[in-house]
């Protein structure tokens, strides 16, 4: 029983490029203009746009909407968009901004399907023109049209020669797609394109976003088989799921280079936790951009630089990089740029070592940098790379030449180009830096029209060489398959803290004791030091005795936080007096309201590394984790690392390989390593914790204490939100956690027990398994074509399938154990995924052949329906094959209206 959504047939995707026109499609590729607000008047807006439109035909028809002129540079105008003899696909908006909304409202009733509003006066005024904005965007949303700007340059797509922008000349075509908040920039950026010879494929002005944001065009651009690559210029980031959501599914195929100004740290309050004190807000959009697969750089020449290279590129697997050069000085120069951006100098193999002895000449370096002397000659360089590329040691090469008497840096770069060419599919970049002027401008010609990136500086090069290693390091961290987290019954685990947080908000409490705040972690499996409460000095005396001496004891209050400032902690206790006057001290050092008696703990050797462990809350990201050194002087030492929930096994390694402290947890001085695998696991517990529980505020563990034989939670503070909070305005999650509500058991026709739940990523070797069971009829109705096995269990295809990113996505698997072996088995997917743009979704299922005919697709698809309902969906669509009438039931039984047709069978399920 299989269905699918009708598809351009590529084994290599799961979600493939639909065949209707994406809902940007009007803006970007209009048949036909309207421009509101064309006029002649000289160096006007309106006569600009119009003068571009028609300067550069986009193969469709321009009519200017003026009501005061019959006609506008010799072009027939019309008196109101309803006046235009044909339907309208694009509207330019270029009149006063108080007449924009009634403009937006005329062109909503004649049904056209894009706007670009170039006008300004609106919430960069203040409140008048918030106001406008909201009577635009509610016109906009009723004619369901889509809307780029206001305040904005417009929108170019040189490829089909379309200048819907007010700029002086239209960009060259080629394959980067540029997006720029800042339209002074735009203009700025295309006069550096043609003197830099860069092409677009399409450039964007998106200005304040009104209703198009980030995540639109990306997944707009991450469509557009024009688009190789994709440069953003932000200084916002707006709707910050939009944009991670988009960014995570397109940049695994195509790389988003982010160039973000304001990396100075906000002046902002201190926050009551070490961790909202440590989280910077560029910071966290550092974190951000890492979890996206997003590359951050500094400057507008490496924004292009990137978007080049890594389109023409292949990623570097690793750090290491060998320069071969033909002088000492420019192979210095770019080792400092390496390693001062984390890269390394890669170690010649033995192999090479020997060959190289053999043919360079004795005092070459014998070491990388490889310095084959200024003598070199084109052969002498080009065996030296034939043999350098084939040693395993290295992820990337970068050849430099300065030129000098006896250089010949043409027929150099043609046999650079010859050696090269077998090694073209190694999976290693290939860099040069050809050093000089007009000399070296032939070489570096041929070097580049061979795809090999050329710098007029080796340092350059080398840190381009540190952000793609960087870049491929994010993508693979996003994509490997973690490991199970073994967190246990989540639903039980939530209630047990939803009921502490209750009973400490009913008390009018934003902060948990130290008791409730381990039980807290605890119930979430992060392992604290054993804590038990007395409310007397013979309870305190009991419960030493069951944990044996020497103990700590400490204030117990609702309202003291600080307990050592007030002499509230007392160490060492080694017997029963000396508890007893320690609970005497503690009760006689604070007032007795505060006083609610003492709280006892073992005295635990202090051996090992203290970290730190946290949460705060970004006004736009949401939850943020903190992972560092940790202890008293935590702020002192700021080594630490932030990113956004929830992790994987994969993210919270990442995570910890991003601080100083990760080099000693691994082992150093003879000390034994840490049990990193448990680290892993604490990580993600302690972020499923902050995403679950959406009424704490911000969390600390301080200090994580981690050594070879323990790691344990010895100090824990939680502050809640005010009880009068409403959570609807408290930030989310920027990424959407897993959705334990879709959980849940269920029973096939022959009693079979199963658990139905969203899909994990951990999921990929179970779907491994599942795809080997399915026969070629099952595949070729699913995907309406055949495809073999190693192609639908490939990596890269499977992460597609299993990291899913549940806000516009949802696949629900149907999941059995067995009870003999105790293995688990993905017995069917049923899989719904939201259009970009629209309200709408189209679904797929694939249920396992022994499996079929006991209800389990029917019931996969009617708890997909109700996924849909709760995540307010207007319609759930599929295309079917005619042959597959089993699926054609059960869309029938549940709902569907059908549509046959002759190649394929239309299903429609619309929501009311």
């Amino acid at each position: 029983m299989q269905t699918t959504s009708r598809q351009i047939p590529d084994p290599a995707h799961d979600v493939l490029r639909y065949e209707h026109p994406t809902p940007l499609g009007a803006i970007f590729t209009p048949k036909n203009v309207a421009v509101i607000g064309a006029t002649e008047k000289p160096n006007s807006v309106g006569r600009t746009l119009l003068w571009n439109l028609i300067g550069n035909p986009f193969g469709g028809t321009v009519f200017p909407v003026n009501p005061k002129r019959s006609s506008v540079l010799g072009i027939k105008a019309y008196p109101t968009i309803a006046a235009v003899p044909e339907p309208v696909d694009l509207a330019i908006i270029a009149i006063p901004a108080a007449g924009v909304p009634g403009a937006i409202a005329e062109c909503a009733a004649v049904g056209v399907k894009g706007a670009i509003v170039l006008s300004a006066g609106f919430k960069e005024i203040g409140p008048e023109g918030v106001e406008l904005e909201r009577q635009v965007l509610a016109q906009a949303r009723r004619g369901k049209m889509r809307i780029i700007g206001p305040n904005c340059l417009g929108v170019m797509n040189p490829v089909f020669g379309l200048n819907a922008t007010f700029a002086t000349t239209i960009a060259r075509p080629g394959n980067v797609g540029f997006i720029s908040q800042s339209g002074a920039l735009c203009t700025a950026v295309l006069d550096w394109s043609f003197r830099e010879n860069v092409g677009f494929s399409a450039f964007v002005s998106i200005g304040s976003m009104l209703d198009v944001g980030w995540g639109d065009l990306i997944y707009y651009l991450g469509d557009d088989p024009n688009t190789q690559s994709i440069a953003i210029y932000m200084e916002s980031i707006g709707d910050a799921r939009s944009f991670l959501s988009a960014a995570r599914e397109v940049a695994i195929a195509k790389p988003i280079i982010v160039i973000k100004v304001g990396r100075t740290e906000a002046a902002a309050k201190a926050a009551a936790s070490h961790t909202g004190a440590l989280t910077g807000s560029d910071e966290v959009l550092d974190a951000a951009f890492r979890r996206s697969g997003v590359l951050r750089v500094d400057s507008i020449d490496d924004l292009f630089n990137m978007t080049e290279i890594l389109a023409k590129q292949p990623r570097p697997k690793g750090r290491r990089l060998t320069i071969l050069t033909n002088a000492g000085g420019p192979g210095v120069l770019s080792t400092d740029a390496l390693i001062s951006g984390g890269g390394e100098l890669a170690p010649l193999s033995p192999n090479t070592l020997e060959t190289l002895d053999g043919i360079l000449p004795p005092h070459w370096s014998r070491s990388n940098p490889i310095d084959i002397l200024g003598d070199a000659d084109p052969q002498r360089y080009a065996k030296s790379l034939e043999v350098v590329a084939r040693d395993p040691n290295n992820d990337g090469l970068l050849v430099v030449l300065t030129p000098q008497a006896m250089s010949d840096p043409t027929e150099t770069a043609r046999q650079v180009v010859d050696a090269l060419e077998p090694f073209a599919n190694a999976g290693k970049p290939i860099l040069a830096s050809w050093m000089g002027g007009e000399e070296v401008a032939t070489g570096e010609e041929i070097l580049n029209r061979a795809s090999i990136f050329t710098f007029p500086y080796p340092d350059t090069a080398a840190r381009v060489f540190n952000w793609m290693w960087r870049y491929s390091y994010s993508l693979r961290g996003l994509y490997e398959t973690p490991l199970l987290p073994g967190d246990g019954d989540g639903e039980t685990r939530c209630d047990r803290v939803e009921h502490i947080l209750a009973t400490a908000r009913a008390s009018g409490r934003t902060l948990l004791t130290e008791f409730e705040s381990k039980q807290v972690l605890g119930a979430y499996g992060i392992p604290t030091v054993t804590t038990e409460i007395a409310t007397n000095e013979d309870a305190a005396v009991g419960h030493a005795d069951v944990i044996g001496y020497p103990v700590v004891l400490k204030l117990h209050s609702e309202t003291i936080t600080h307990k050592t400032d007030v002499g509230g902690v007392r160490l060492n206790l080694k017997d029963a007096e000396a508890v007893r006057e320690a609970f005497r001290g503690i009760a006689d050092a604070v007032p007795s309201a505060d006083f609610l008696g003492v709280t006892v703990q073992p005295m635990l050797h202090l051996e090992g590394y203290e970290l730190i462990l946290g949460s705060s809350l970004d006004t736009q990201f949401g939850p943020v984790l903190l992972f560092g050194t940790g202890g008293q002087l935590v702020e002192v030492f700021k080594d630490r690392s932030l990113a956004l929930p929830p992790l994987t096994s994969t993210l919270a390694r990442r995570m910890m390989e991003q601080t100083k402290i990760y080099t000693a947890l691994k082992g150093v001085r003879g000390r034994d390593p840490v049990d990193l695998a448990q680290l892993e696991r604490i990580l993600v517990r302690f972020s499923q914790l902050v995403v679950e529980q959406r009424w704490i505020k911000e969390i600390d563990i301080n200090p994580l204490l981690v050594s070879s034989t323990q790691l344990i939670a010895l100090d824990a503070r939680v502050v809640l939100h005010p009880p009068e909070t409403d959570l609807d305005t408290v930030p989310r999650p920027a990424i959407r956690p897993y959705p334990l509500q879709y959980v849940s058991s269920w029973t096939l026709s022959d009693g079979t027990p199963v658990t139905i739940r969203p899909i994990r990523p951990e999921d990929e070797p179970l779907i491994v398994k599942f795809h080997e069971t399915l026969s070629e009829e099952s595949v070729y109705l699913r995907y309406f074509h055949l495809m073999k096995l190693q192609a639908r269990v490939a990596h890269d295809r499977l992460v597609r399938i299993c990291f899913i990113d549940y806000d516009r996505e949802m696949a629900l698997v149907a999941e059995y154990q067995d009870p003999q072996t105790g293995e688990m088995e993905i017995l069917g997917v049923c899989r719904g995924s939201k259009q970009h743009g629209t309200n709408e979704a189209e679904f797929a299922m694939l249920v396992n052949d022994r499996w079929q005919g006991r209800g389990l697709g029917t019931e996969l698809l009617k708890r997909l329906l109700e996924v849909g309902r709760d995540e307010n969906l207007d319609r759930m669509t599929a295309d079917i094959l005619p042959e597959n009438r089993a699926m054609q039931h059960v869309c029938q039984k549940l709902g569907f209206q059908i549509q046959r047709g002759m190649e394929v069978v239309k299903a429609s399920y619309e929501y009311r």
